[in-house]
């Protein structure tokens, strides 16, 4: 039930008011958003690849729906990538991009501005010397990023796919995915579903996590394991083992400011361990999601209004 709340209020209005002018707001975003600018996100990336760590830079934002503030976002993501290509990051460094932010819930042609945008954003990518991964968002996105995803993949096949192992059809899609070249991330899923399209209790997303994750070690694809959960990641090692990957044939993922001594010690074990940093001003949708994700989110959040208030 707590998730469910966290969830509506990751979408209401007024909730995002009162959250977005508390004088403690600031202070605990820091922990979870590198910034609210493009250097900011660019500083905290070459501490964490100085550390040893991989990136991927998210630029927050989504329901776009103008078309110049899908172009906004376009250009914030090129330059983005012209400042961590100034910073030599690029090899360590890629970036997350929801075509929700790009126009693909624009009315009549969003899909095409979507592509479009995203299409833009690649050719900057491999010019830079990295890659671009297509972020998944509620169920009813799913097969228009898909079909969006095929497209840039027939000129960039490096784009990573992300899929959601809460909903019912994942599986499915992995085993669609998990071909030579194919980058898939596979999370739990953060947005609030019916249950007609996904698992709803934590086992079930546990084992629907685990079905989905064999399917893509077993394959000859790259997977991008992102969890926090410390059994899931025993098992991602264990099945690696079991198929004989190599440490350089998949990689963990984790959130920026959750679980760092974790990431590190990944690391150090030599595992490619990536953090998702994202960075912006649209940062309050994000923030409930992850501590709708993990209630020691929630509770690290209380705390520090609490304290500073």
């Amino acid at each position: 039930m707590l998730r469910r709340a966290l969830l509506s209020m990751s979408r209401s209005t007024r909730i995002r008011r009162l959250v977005q002018t508390a004088p403690v707001s600031r202070s605990v975003v820091a922990r979870f958003v590198a910034g609210t600018s493009a250097e900011e996100a660019v500083a905290a990336s070459r501490r964490l690849v100085g550390s040893g760590l991989l990136v991927s830079l998210d630029h927050l934002g989504e329901d776009t729906l103008a078309l110049e503030q899908a172009a906004q976002t376009r250009e914030a993501y090129l330059r983005l990538l012209k400042l961590l290509t100034d910073a030599g990051l690029t090899g360590g460094t890629e970036v997350s991009v929801k075509l929700s932010a790009v126009g693909q819930a624009l009315p009549h042609n969003g899909e095409q501005v979507a592509m479009d945008n995203a299409y833009s954003i690649c050719e900057a990518a491999r010019a830079a010397g990295t890659t671009v991964t297509l972020d998944m968002e509620d169920h009813t996105t799913t097969d228009s990023t898909l079909s969006i995803l095929r497209e840039l993949r027939a000129d960039f096949p490096e784009t990573g796919a992300v899929l959601q192992a809460y909903l019912r059809r994942t599986e499915g899609d992995c085993r669609d995915l998990a071909y030579e070249g194919s980058r898939v991330r596979l999370c739990k899923g953060a947005y609030k579903e019916p249950v007609s399209v996904a698992y709803q209790g934590a086992r079930e997303v546990d084992r629907a996590y685990v079905r989905a994750l064999k399917v893509l070690m077993a394959g000859p694809g790259y997977p991008m394991v992102a969890t926090h959960d410390p059994r899931l990641v025993a098992i991602t090692e264990e099945l690696s083992r079991r198929h004989h990957r190599a440490n350089d044939s998949f990689e963990f993922q984790m959130l920026y400011g959750i679980r760092p001594r974790e990431q590190q010690r990944l690391a150090r074990q030599g595992q490619r361990m990536r953090v998702y940093v994202p960075y912006g001003d649209e940062w309050y949708g994000y923030l409930v999601r992850r501590m709708a994700e993990r209630p020691a989110n929630l509770v690290f959040f209380l705390r520090a209004v609490a304290t500073k208030g």
